[in-house]
């Protein structure tokens, strides 16, 4: 495997940018080095200068790239050089995976040509440049971090994801990282993990003692459950990435002492799991008849009906999504093989009555049952709707009940 010559060619420029010192080179020189290379590109965020000779060898240039949507990821950005002469741009064995994402032009002639990757991955002089590429992105992004905290706020749209792939891949870059990772809040204000922490203290742990991280992937849509947890005084985070479902699972391994709950997992009175509990005021009789009337067989859902007291001003009716079968299906999205399974089942739905609202007591007491059932779909409708799960037929069928409610038809 991997053991065919690479056909090699030589550079144009006889004395490139990266062969020079970084005293040597103007904001302009690199800027202008990374048009030559990629024409067609934005100005990167910022750049790194390899210059090592002991004990091996490596020059190089490496820059971050503007990335704005996770689709227009490119891998294979970055050209390896043996004293000036091109190799190839499969790098993946030599730069940290999580870095292939990275532009740019490495030279190294202590890196081994036409071997295997097996014999390459084990190369001791290989994992050395591994290890320092890493160190030197790590450092370089906390000077960043620590210099001008505003500037790399305003680069962590592009930063993030090299940030979360790296810590999600290299145990090493995660314990640098802790120090300059960040989340942004619903307010758009960041927070370091420590930070979220020592702001959430008091409100955001659960009975278990863990720091609980709320967090959004659509802010828009899930707007209504935001609003709710941020009247109760908790912080809601963003999480909007195709990479962020993959990188809660695997960041919630290493920080045994947090968890990530998605605004939408629960009832906001829920979200937190405390020992606090609250009463209803209804009935035991009249909860049974809620859940009857409320317990109707809807499309492609698996729907979990709970008569719950909460506060008179939460919403009647809530719908959530338990947090680990939802990232079950958001990983299956992404992914293949045993994850097609999850895909197809039935999106799973828990809808909590809120039996202090006083809408159930005029409800209860309605004496036309077809009305009785058609307010009832409508606020079960309307939850279903806050979550994006009422579509096609279900959707023009609430519209239509809608407008009939509201000319007083039975």
């Amino acid at each position: 495997e991997g053991e065919e010559p690479v056909a090699q060619k030589t550079i144009n420029n006889p004395h490139p940018a990266w062969i020079k010192k970084p005293s040597e080179l103007s904001k302009e020189d690199y800027e202008n080095f990374y048009r030559e290379l990629y024409p067609f590109s934005e100005t990167p965020l910022f750049w790194i200068h390899l210059n090592v000779d002991y004990p091996f060898n490596l020059t190089g240039i490496l820059y971050f790239p503007k990335i704005k949507q996770s689709y227009e990821i490119q891998k294979n950005k970055i050209q390896l050089y043996s004293n000036q002469v091109f190799v190839t741009d499969e790098v993946k064995d030599i730069v940290p995976e999580f870095l292939m994402l990275l532009h740019g032009v490495i030279d190294s002639p202590d890196i081994p040509l036409n071997v295997s990757r097996s014999y390459l991955q084990g190369d001791p002089n290989v994992k050395k440049i591994n290890a320092h590429i890493t160190k030197k992105v790590a450092d370089k992004l906390e000077e960043i971090f620590n210099t001008d905290r505003k500037a790399f706020e305003e680069k962590w749209e592009s930063l993030g994801l090299f940030v979360k792939y790296g810590m999600m891949t290299d145990d090493k870059f995660l314990d640098k990282a802790n120090k300059f990772f960040v989340m942004q809040d619903s307010n758009d204000k960041f927070y370091t993990l420590e930070e979220y922490k020592t702001a959430t203290a008091a409100n955001q742990k659960n009975k278990d003692g863990k720091q609980v991280v709320l967090y959004t992937t659509n802010p828009v849509q899930q707007d209504a459950y935001i609003q709710q947890a941020v009247a109760k005084g908790y912080t809601v985070v963003k999480m909007e990435t195709l990479v962020d479902a993959a990188f809660i699972n695997s960041v919630e391994m290493k920080w045994s002492d947090t968890l990530f709950t998605r605004v939408d997992a629960d009832i906001a009175d829920n979200l937190i799991d405390t020992t606090e509990t609250a009463e209803s005021i209804l009935s035991k009789e009249d909860s049974e008849k809620l859940k009857t009337l409320f317990n109707q067989p809807q499309d492609g859902l698996h729907i979990n009906v709970e008569v719950k007291g909460l506060s008179a001003d939460a919403p009647p009716v809530t719908a959530t999504r338990p947090e680990q079968m939802r990232r079950m299906k958001d990983m299956a999205a992404v992914g293949g093989g045993m994850a097609a399974f999850y895909a197809q089942m039935p999106d799973e739905v828990n809808l909590t009555i809120n039996g202090n609202h006083p809408i159930f007591s005029s409800i209860l007491a309605e004496q036309a049952e077809d009305k009785q059932q058609k307010l009832v779909k409508n606020l079960g409708d309307l939850a279903l709707l806050s979550q994006g799960l009422l579509t096609g037929k279900n959707l023009t069928e609430f519209i239509s009940r809608s407008v009939d409610l509201m000319e007083n038809k039975n």
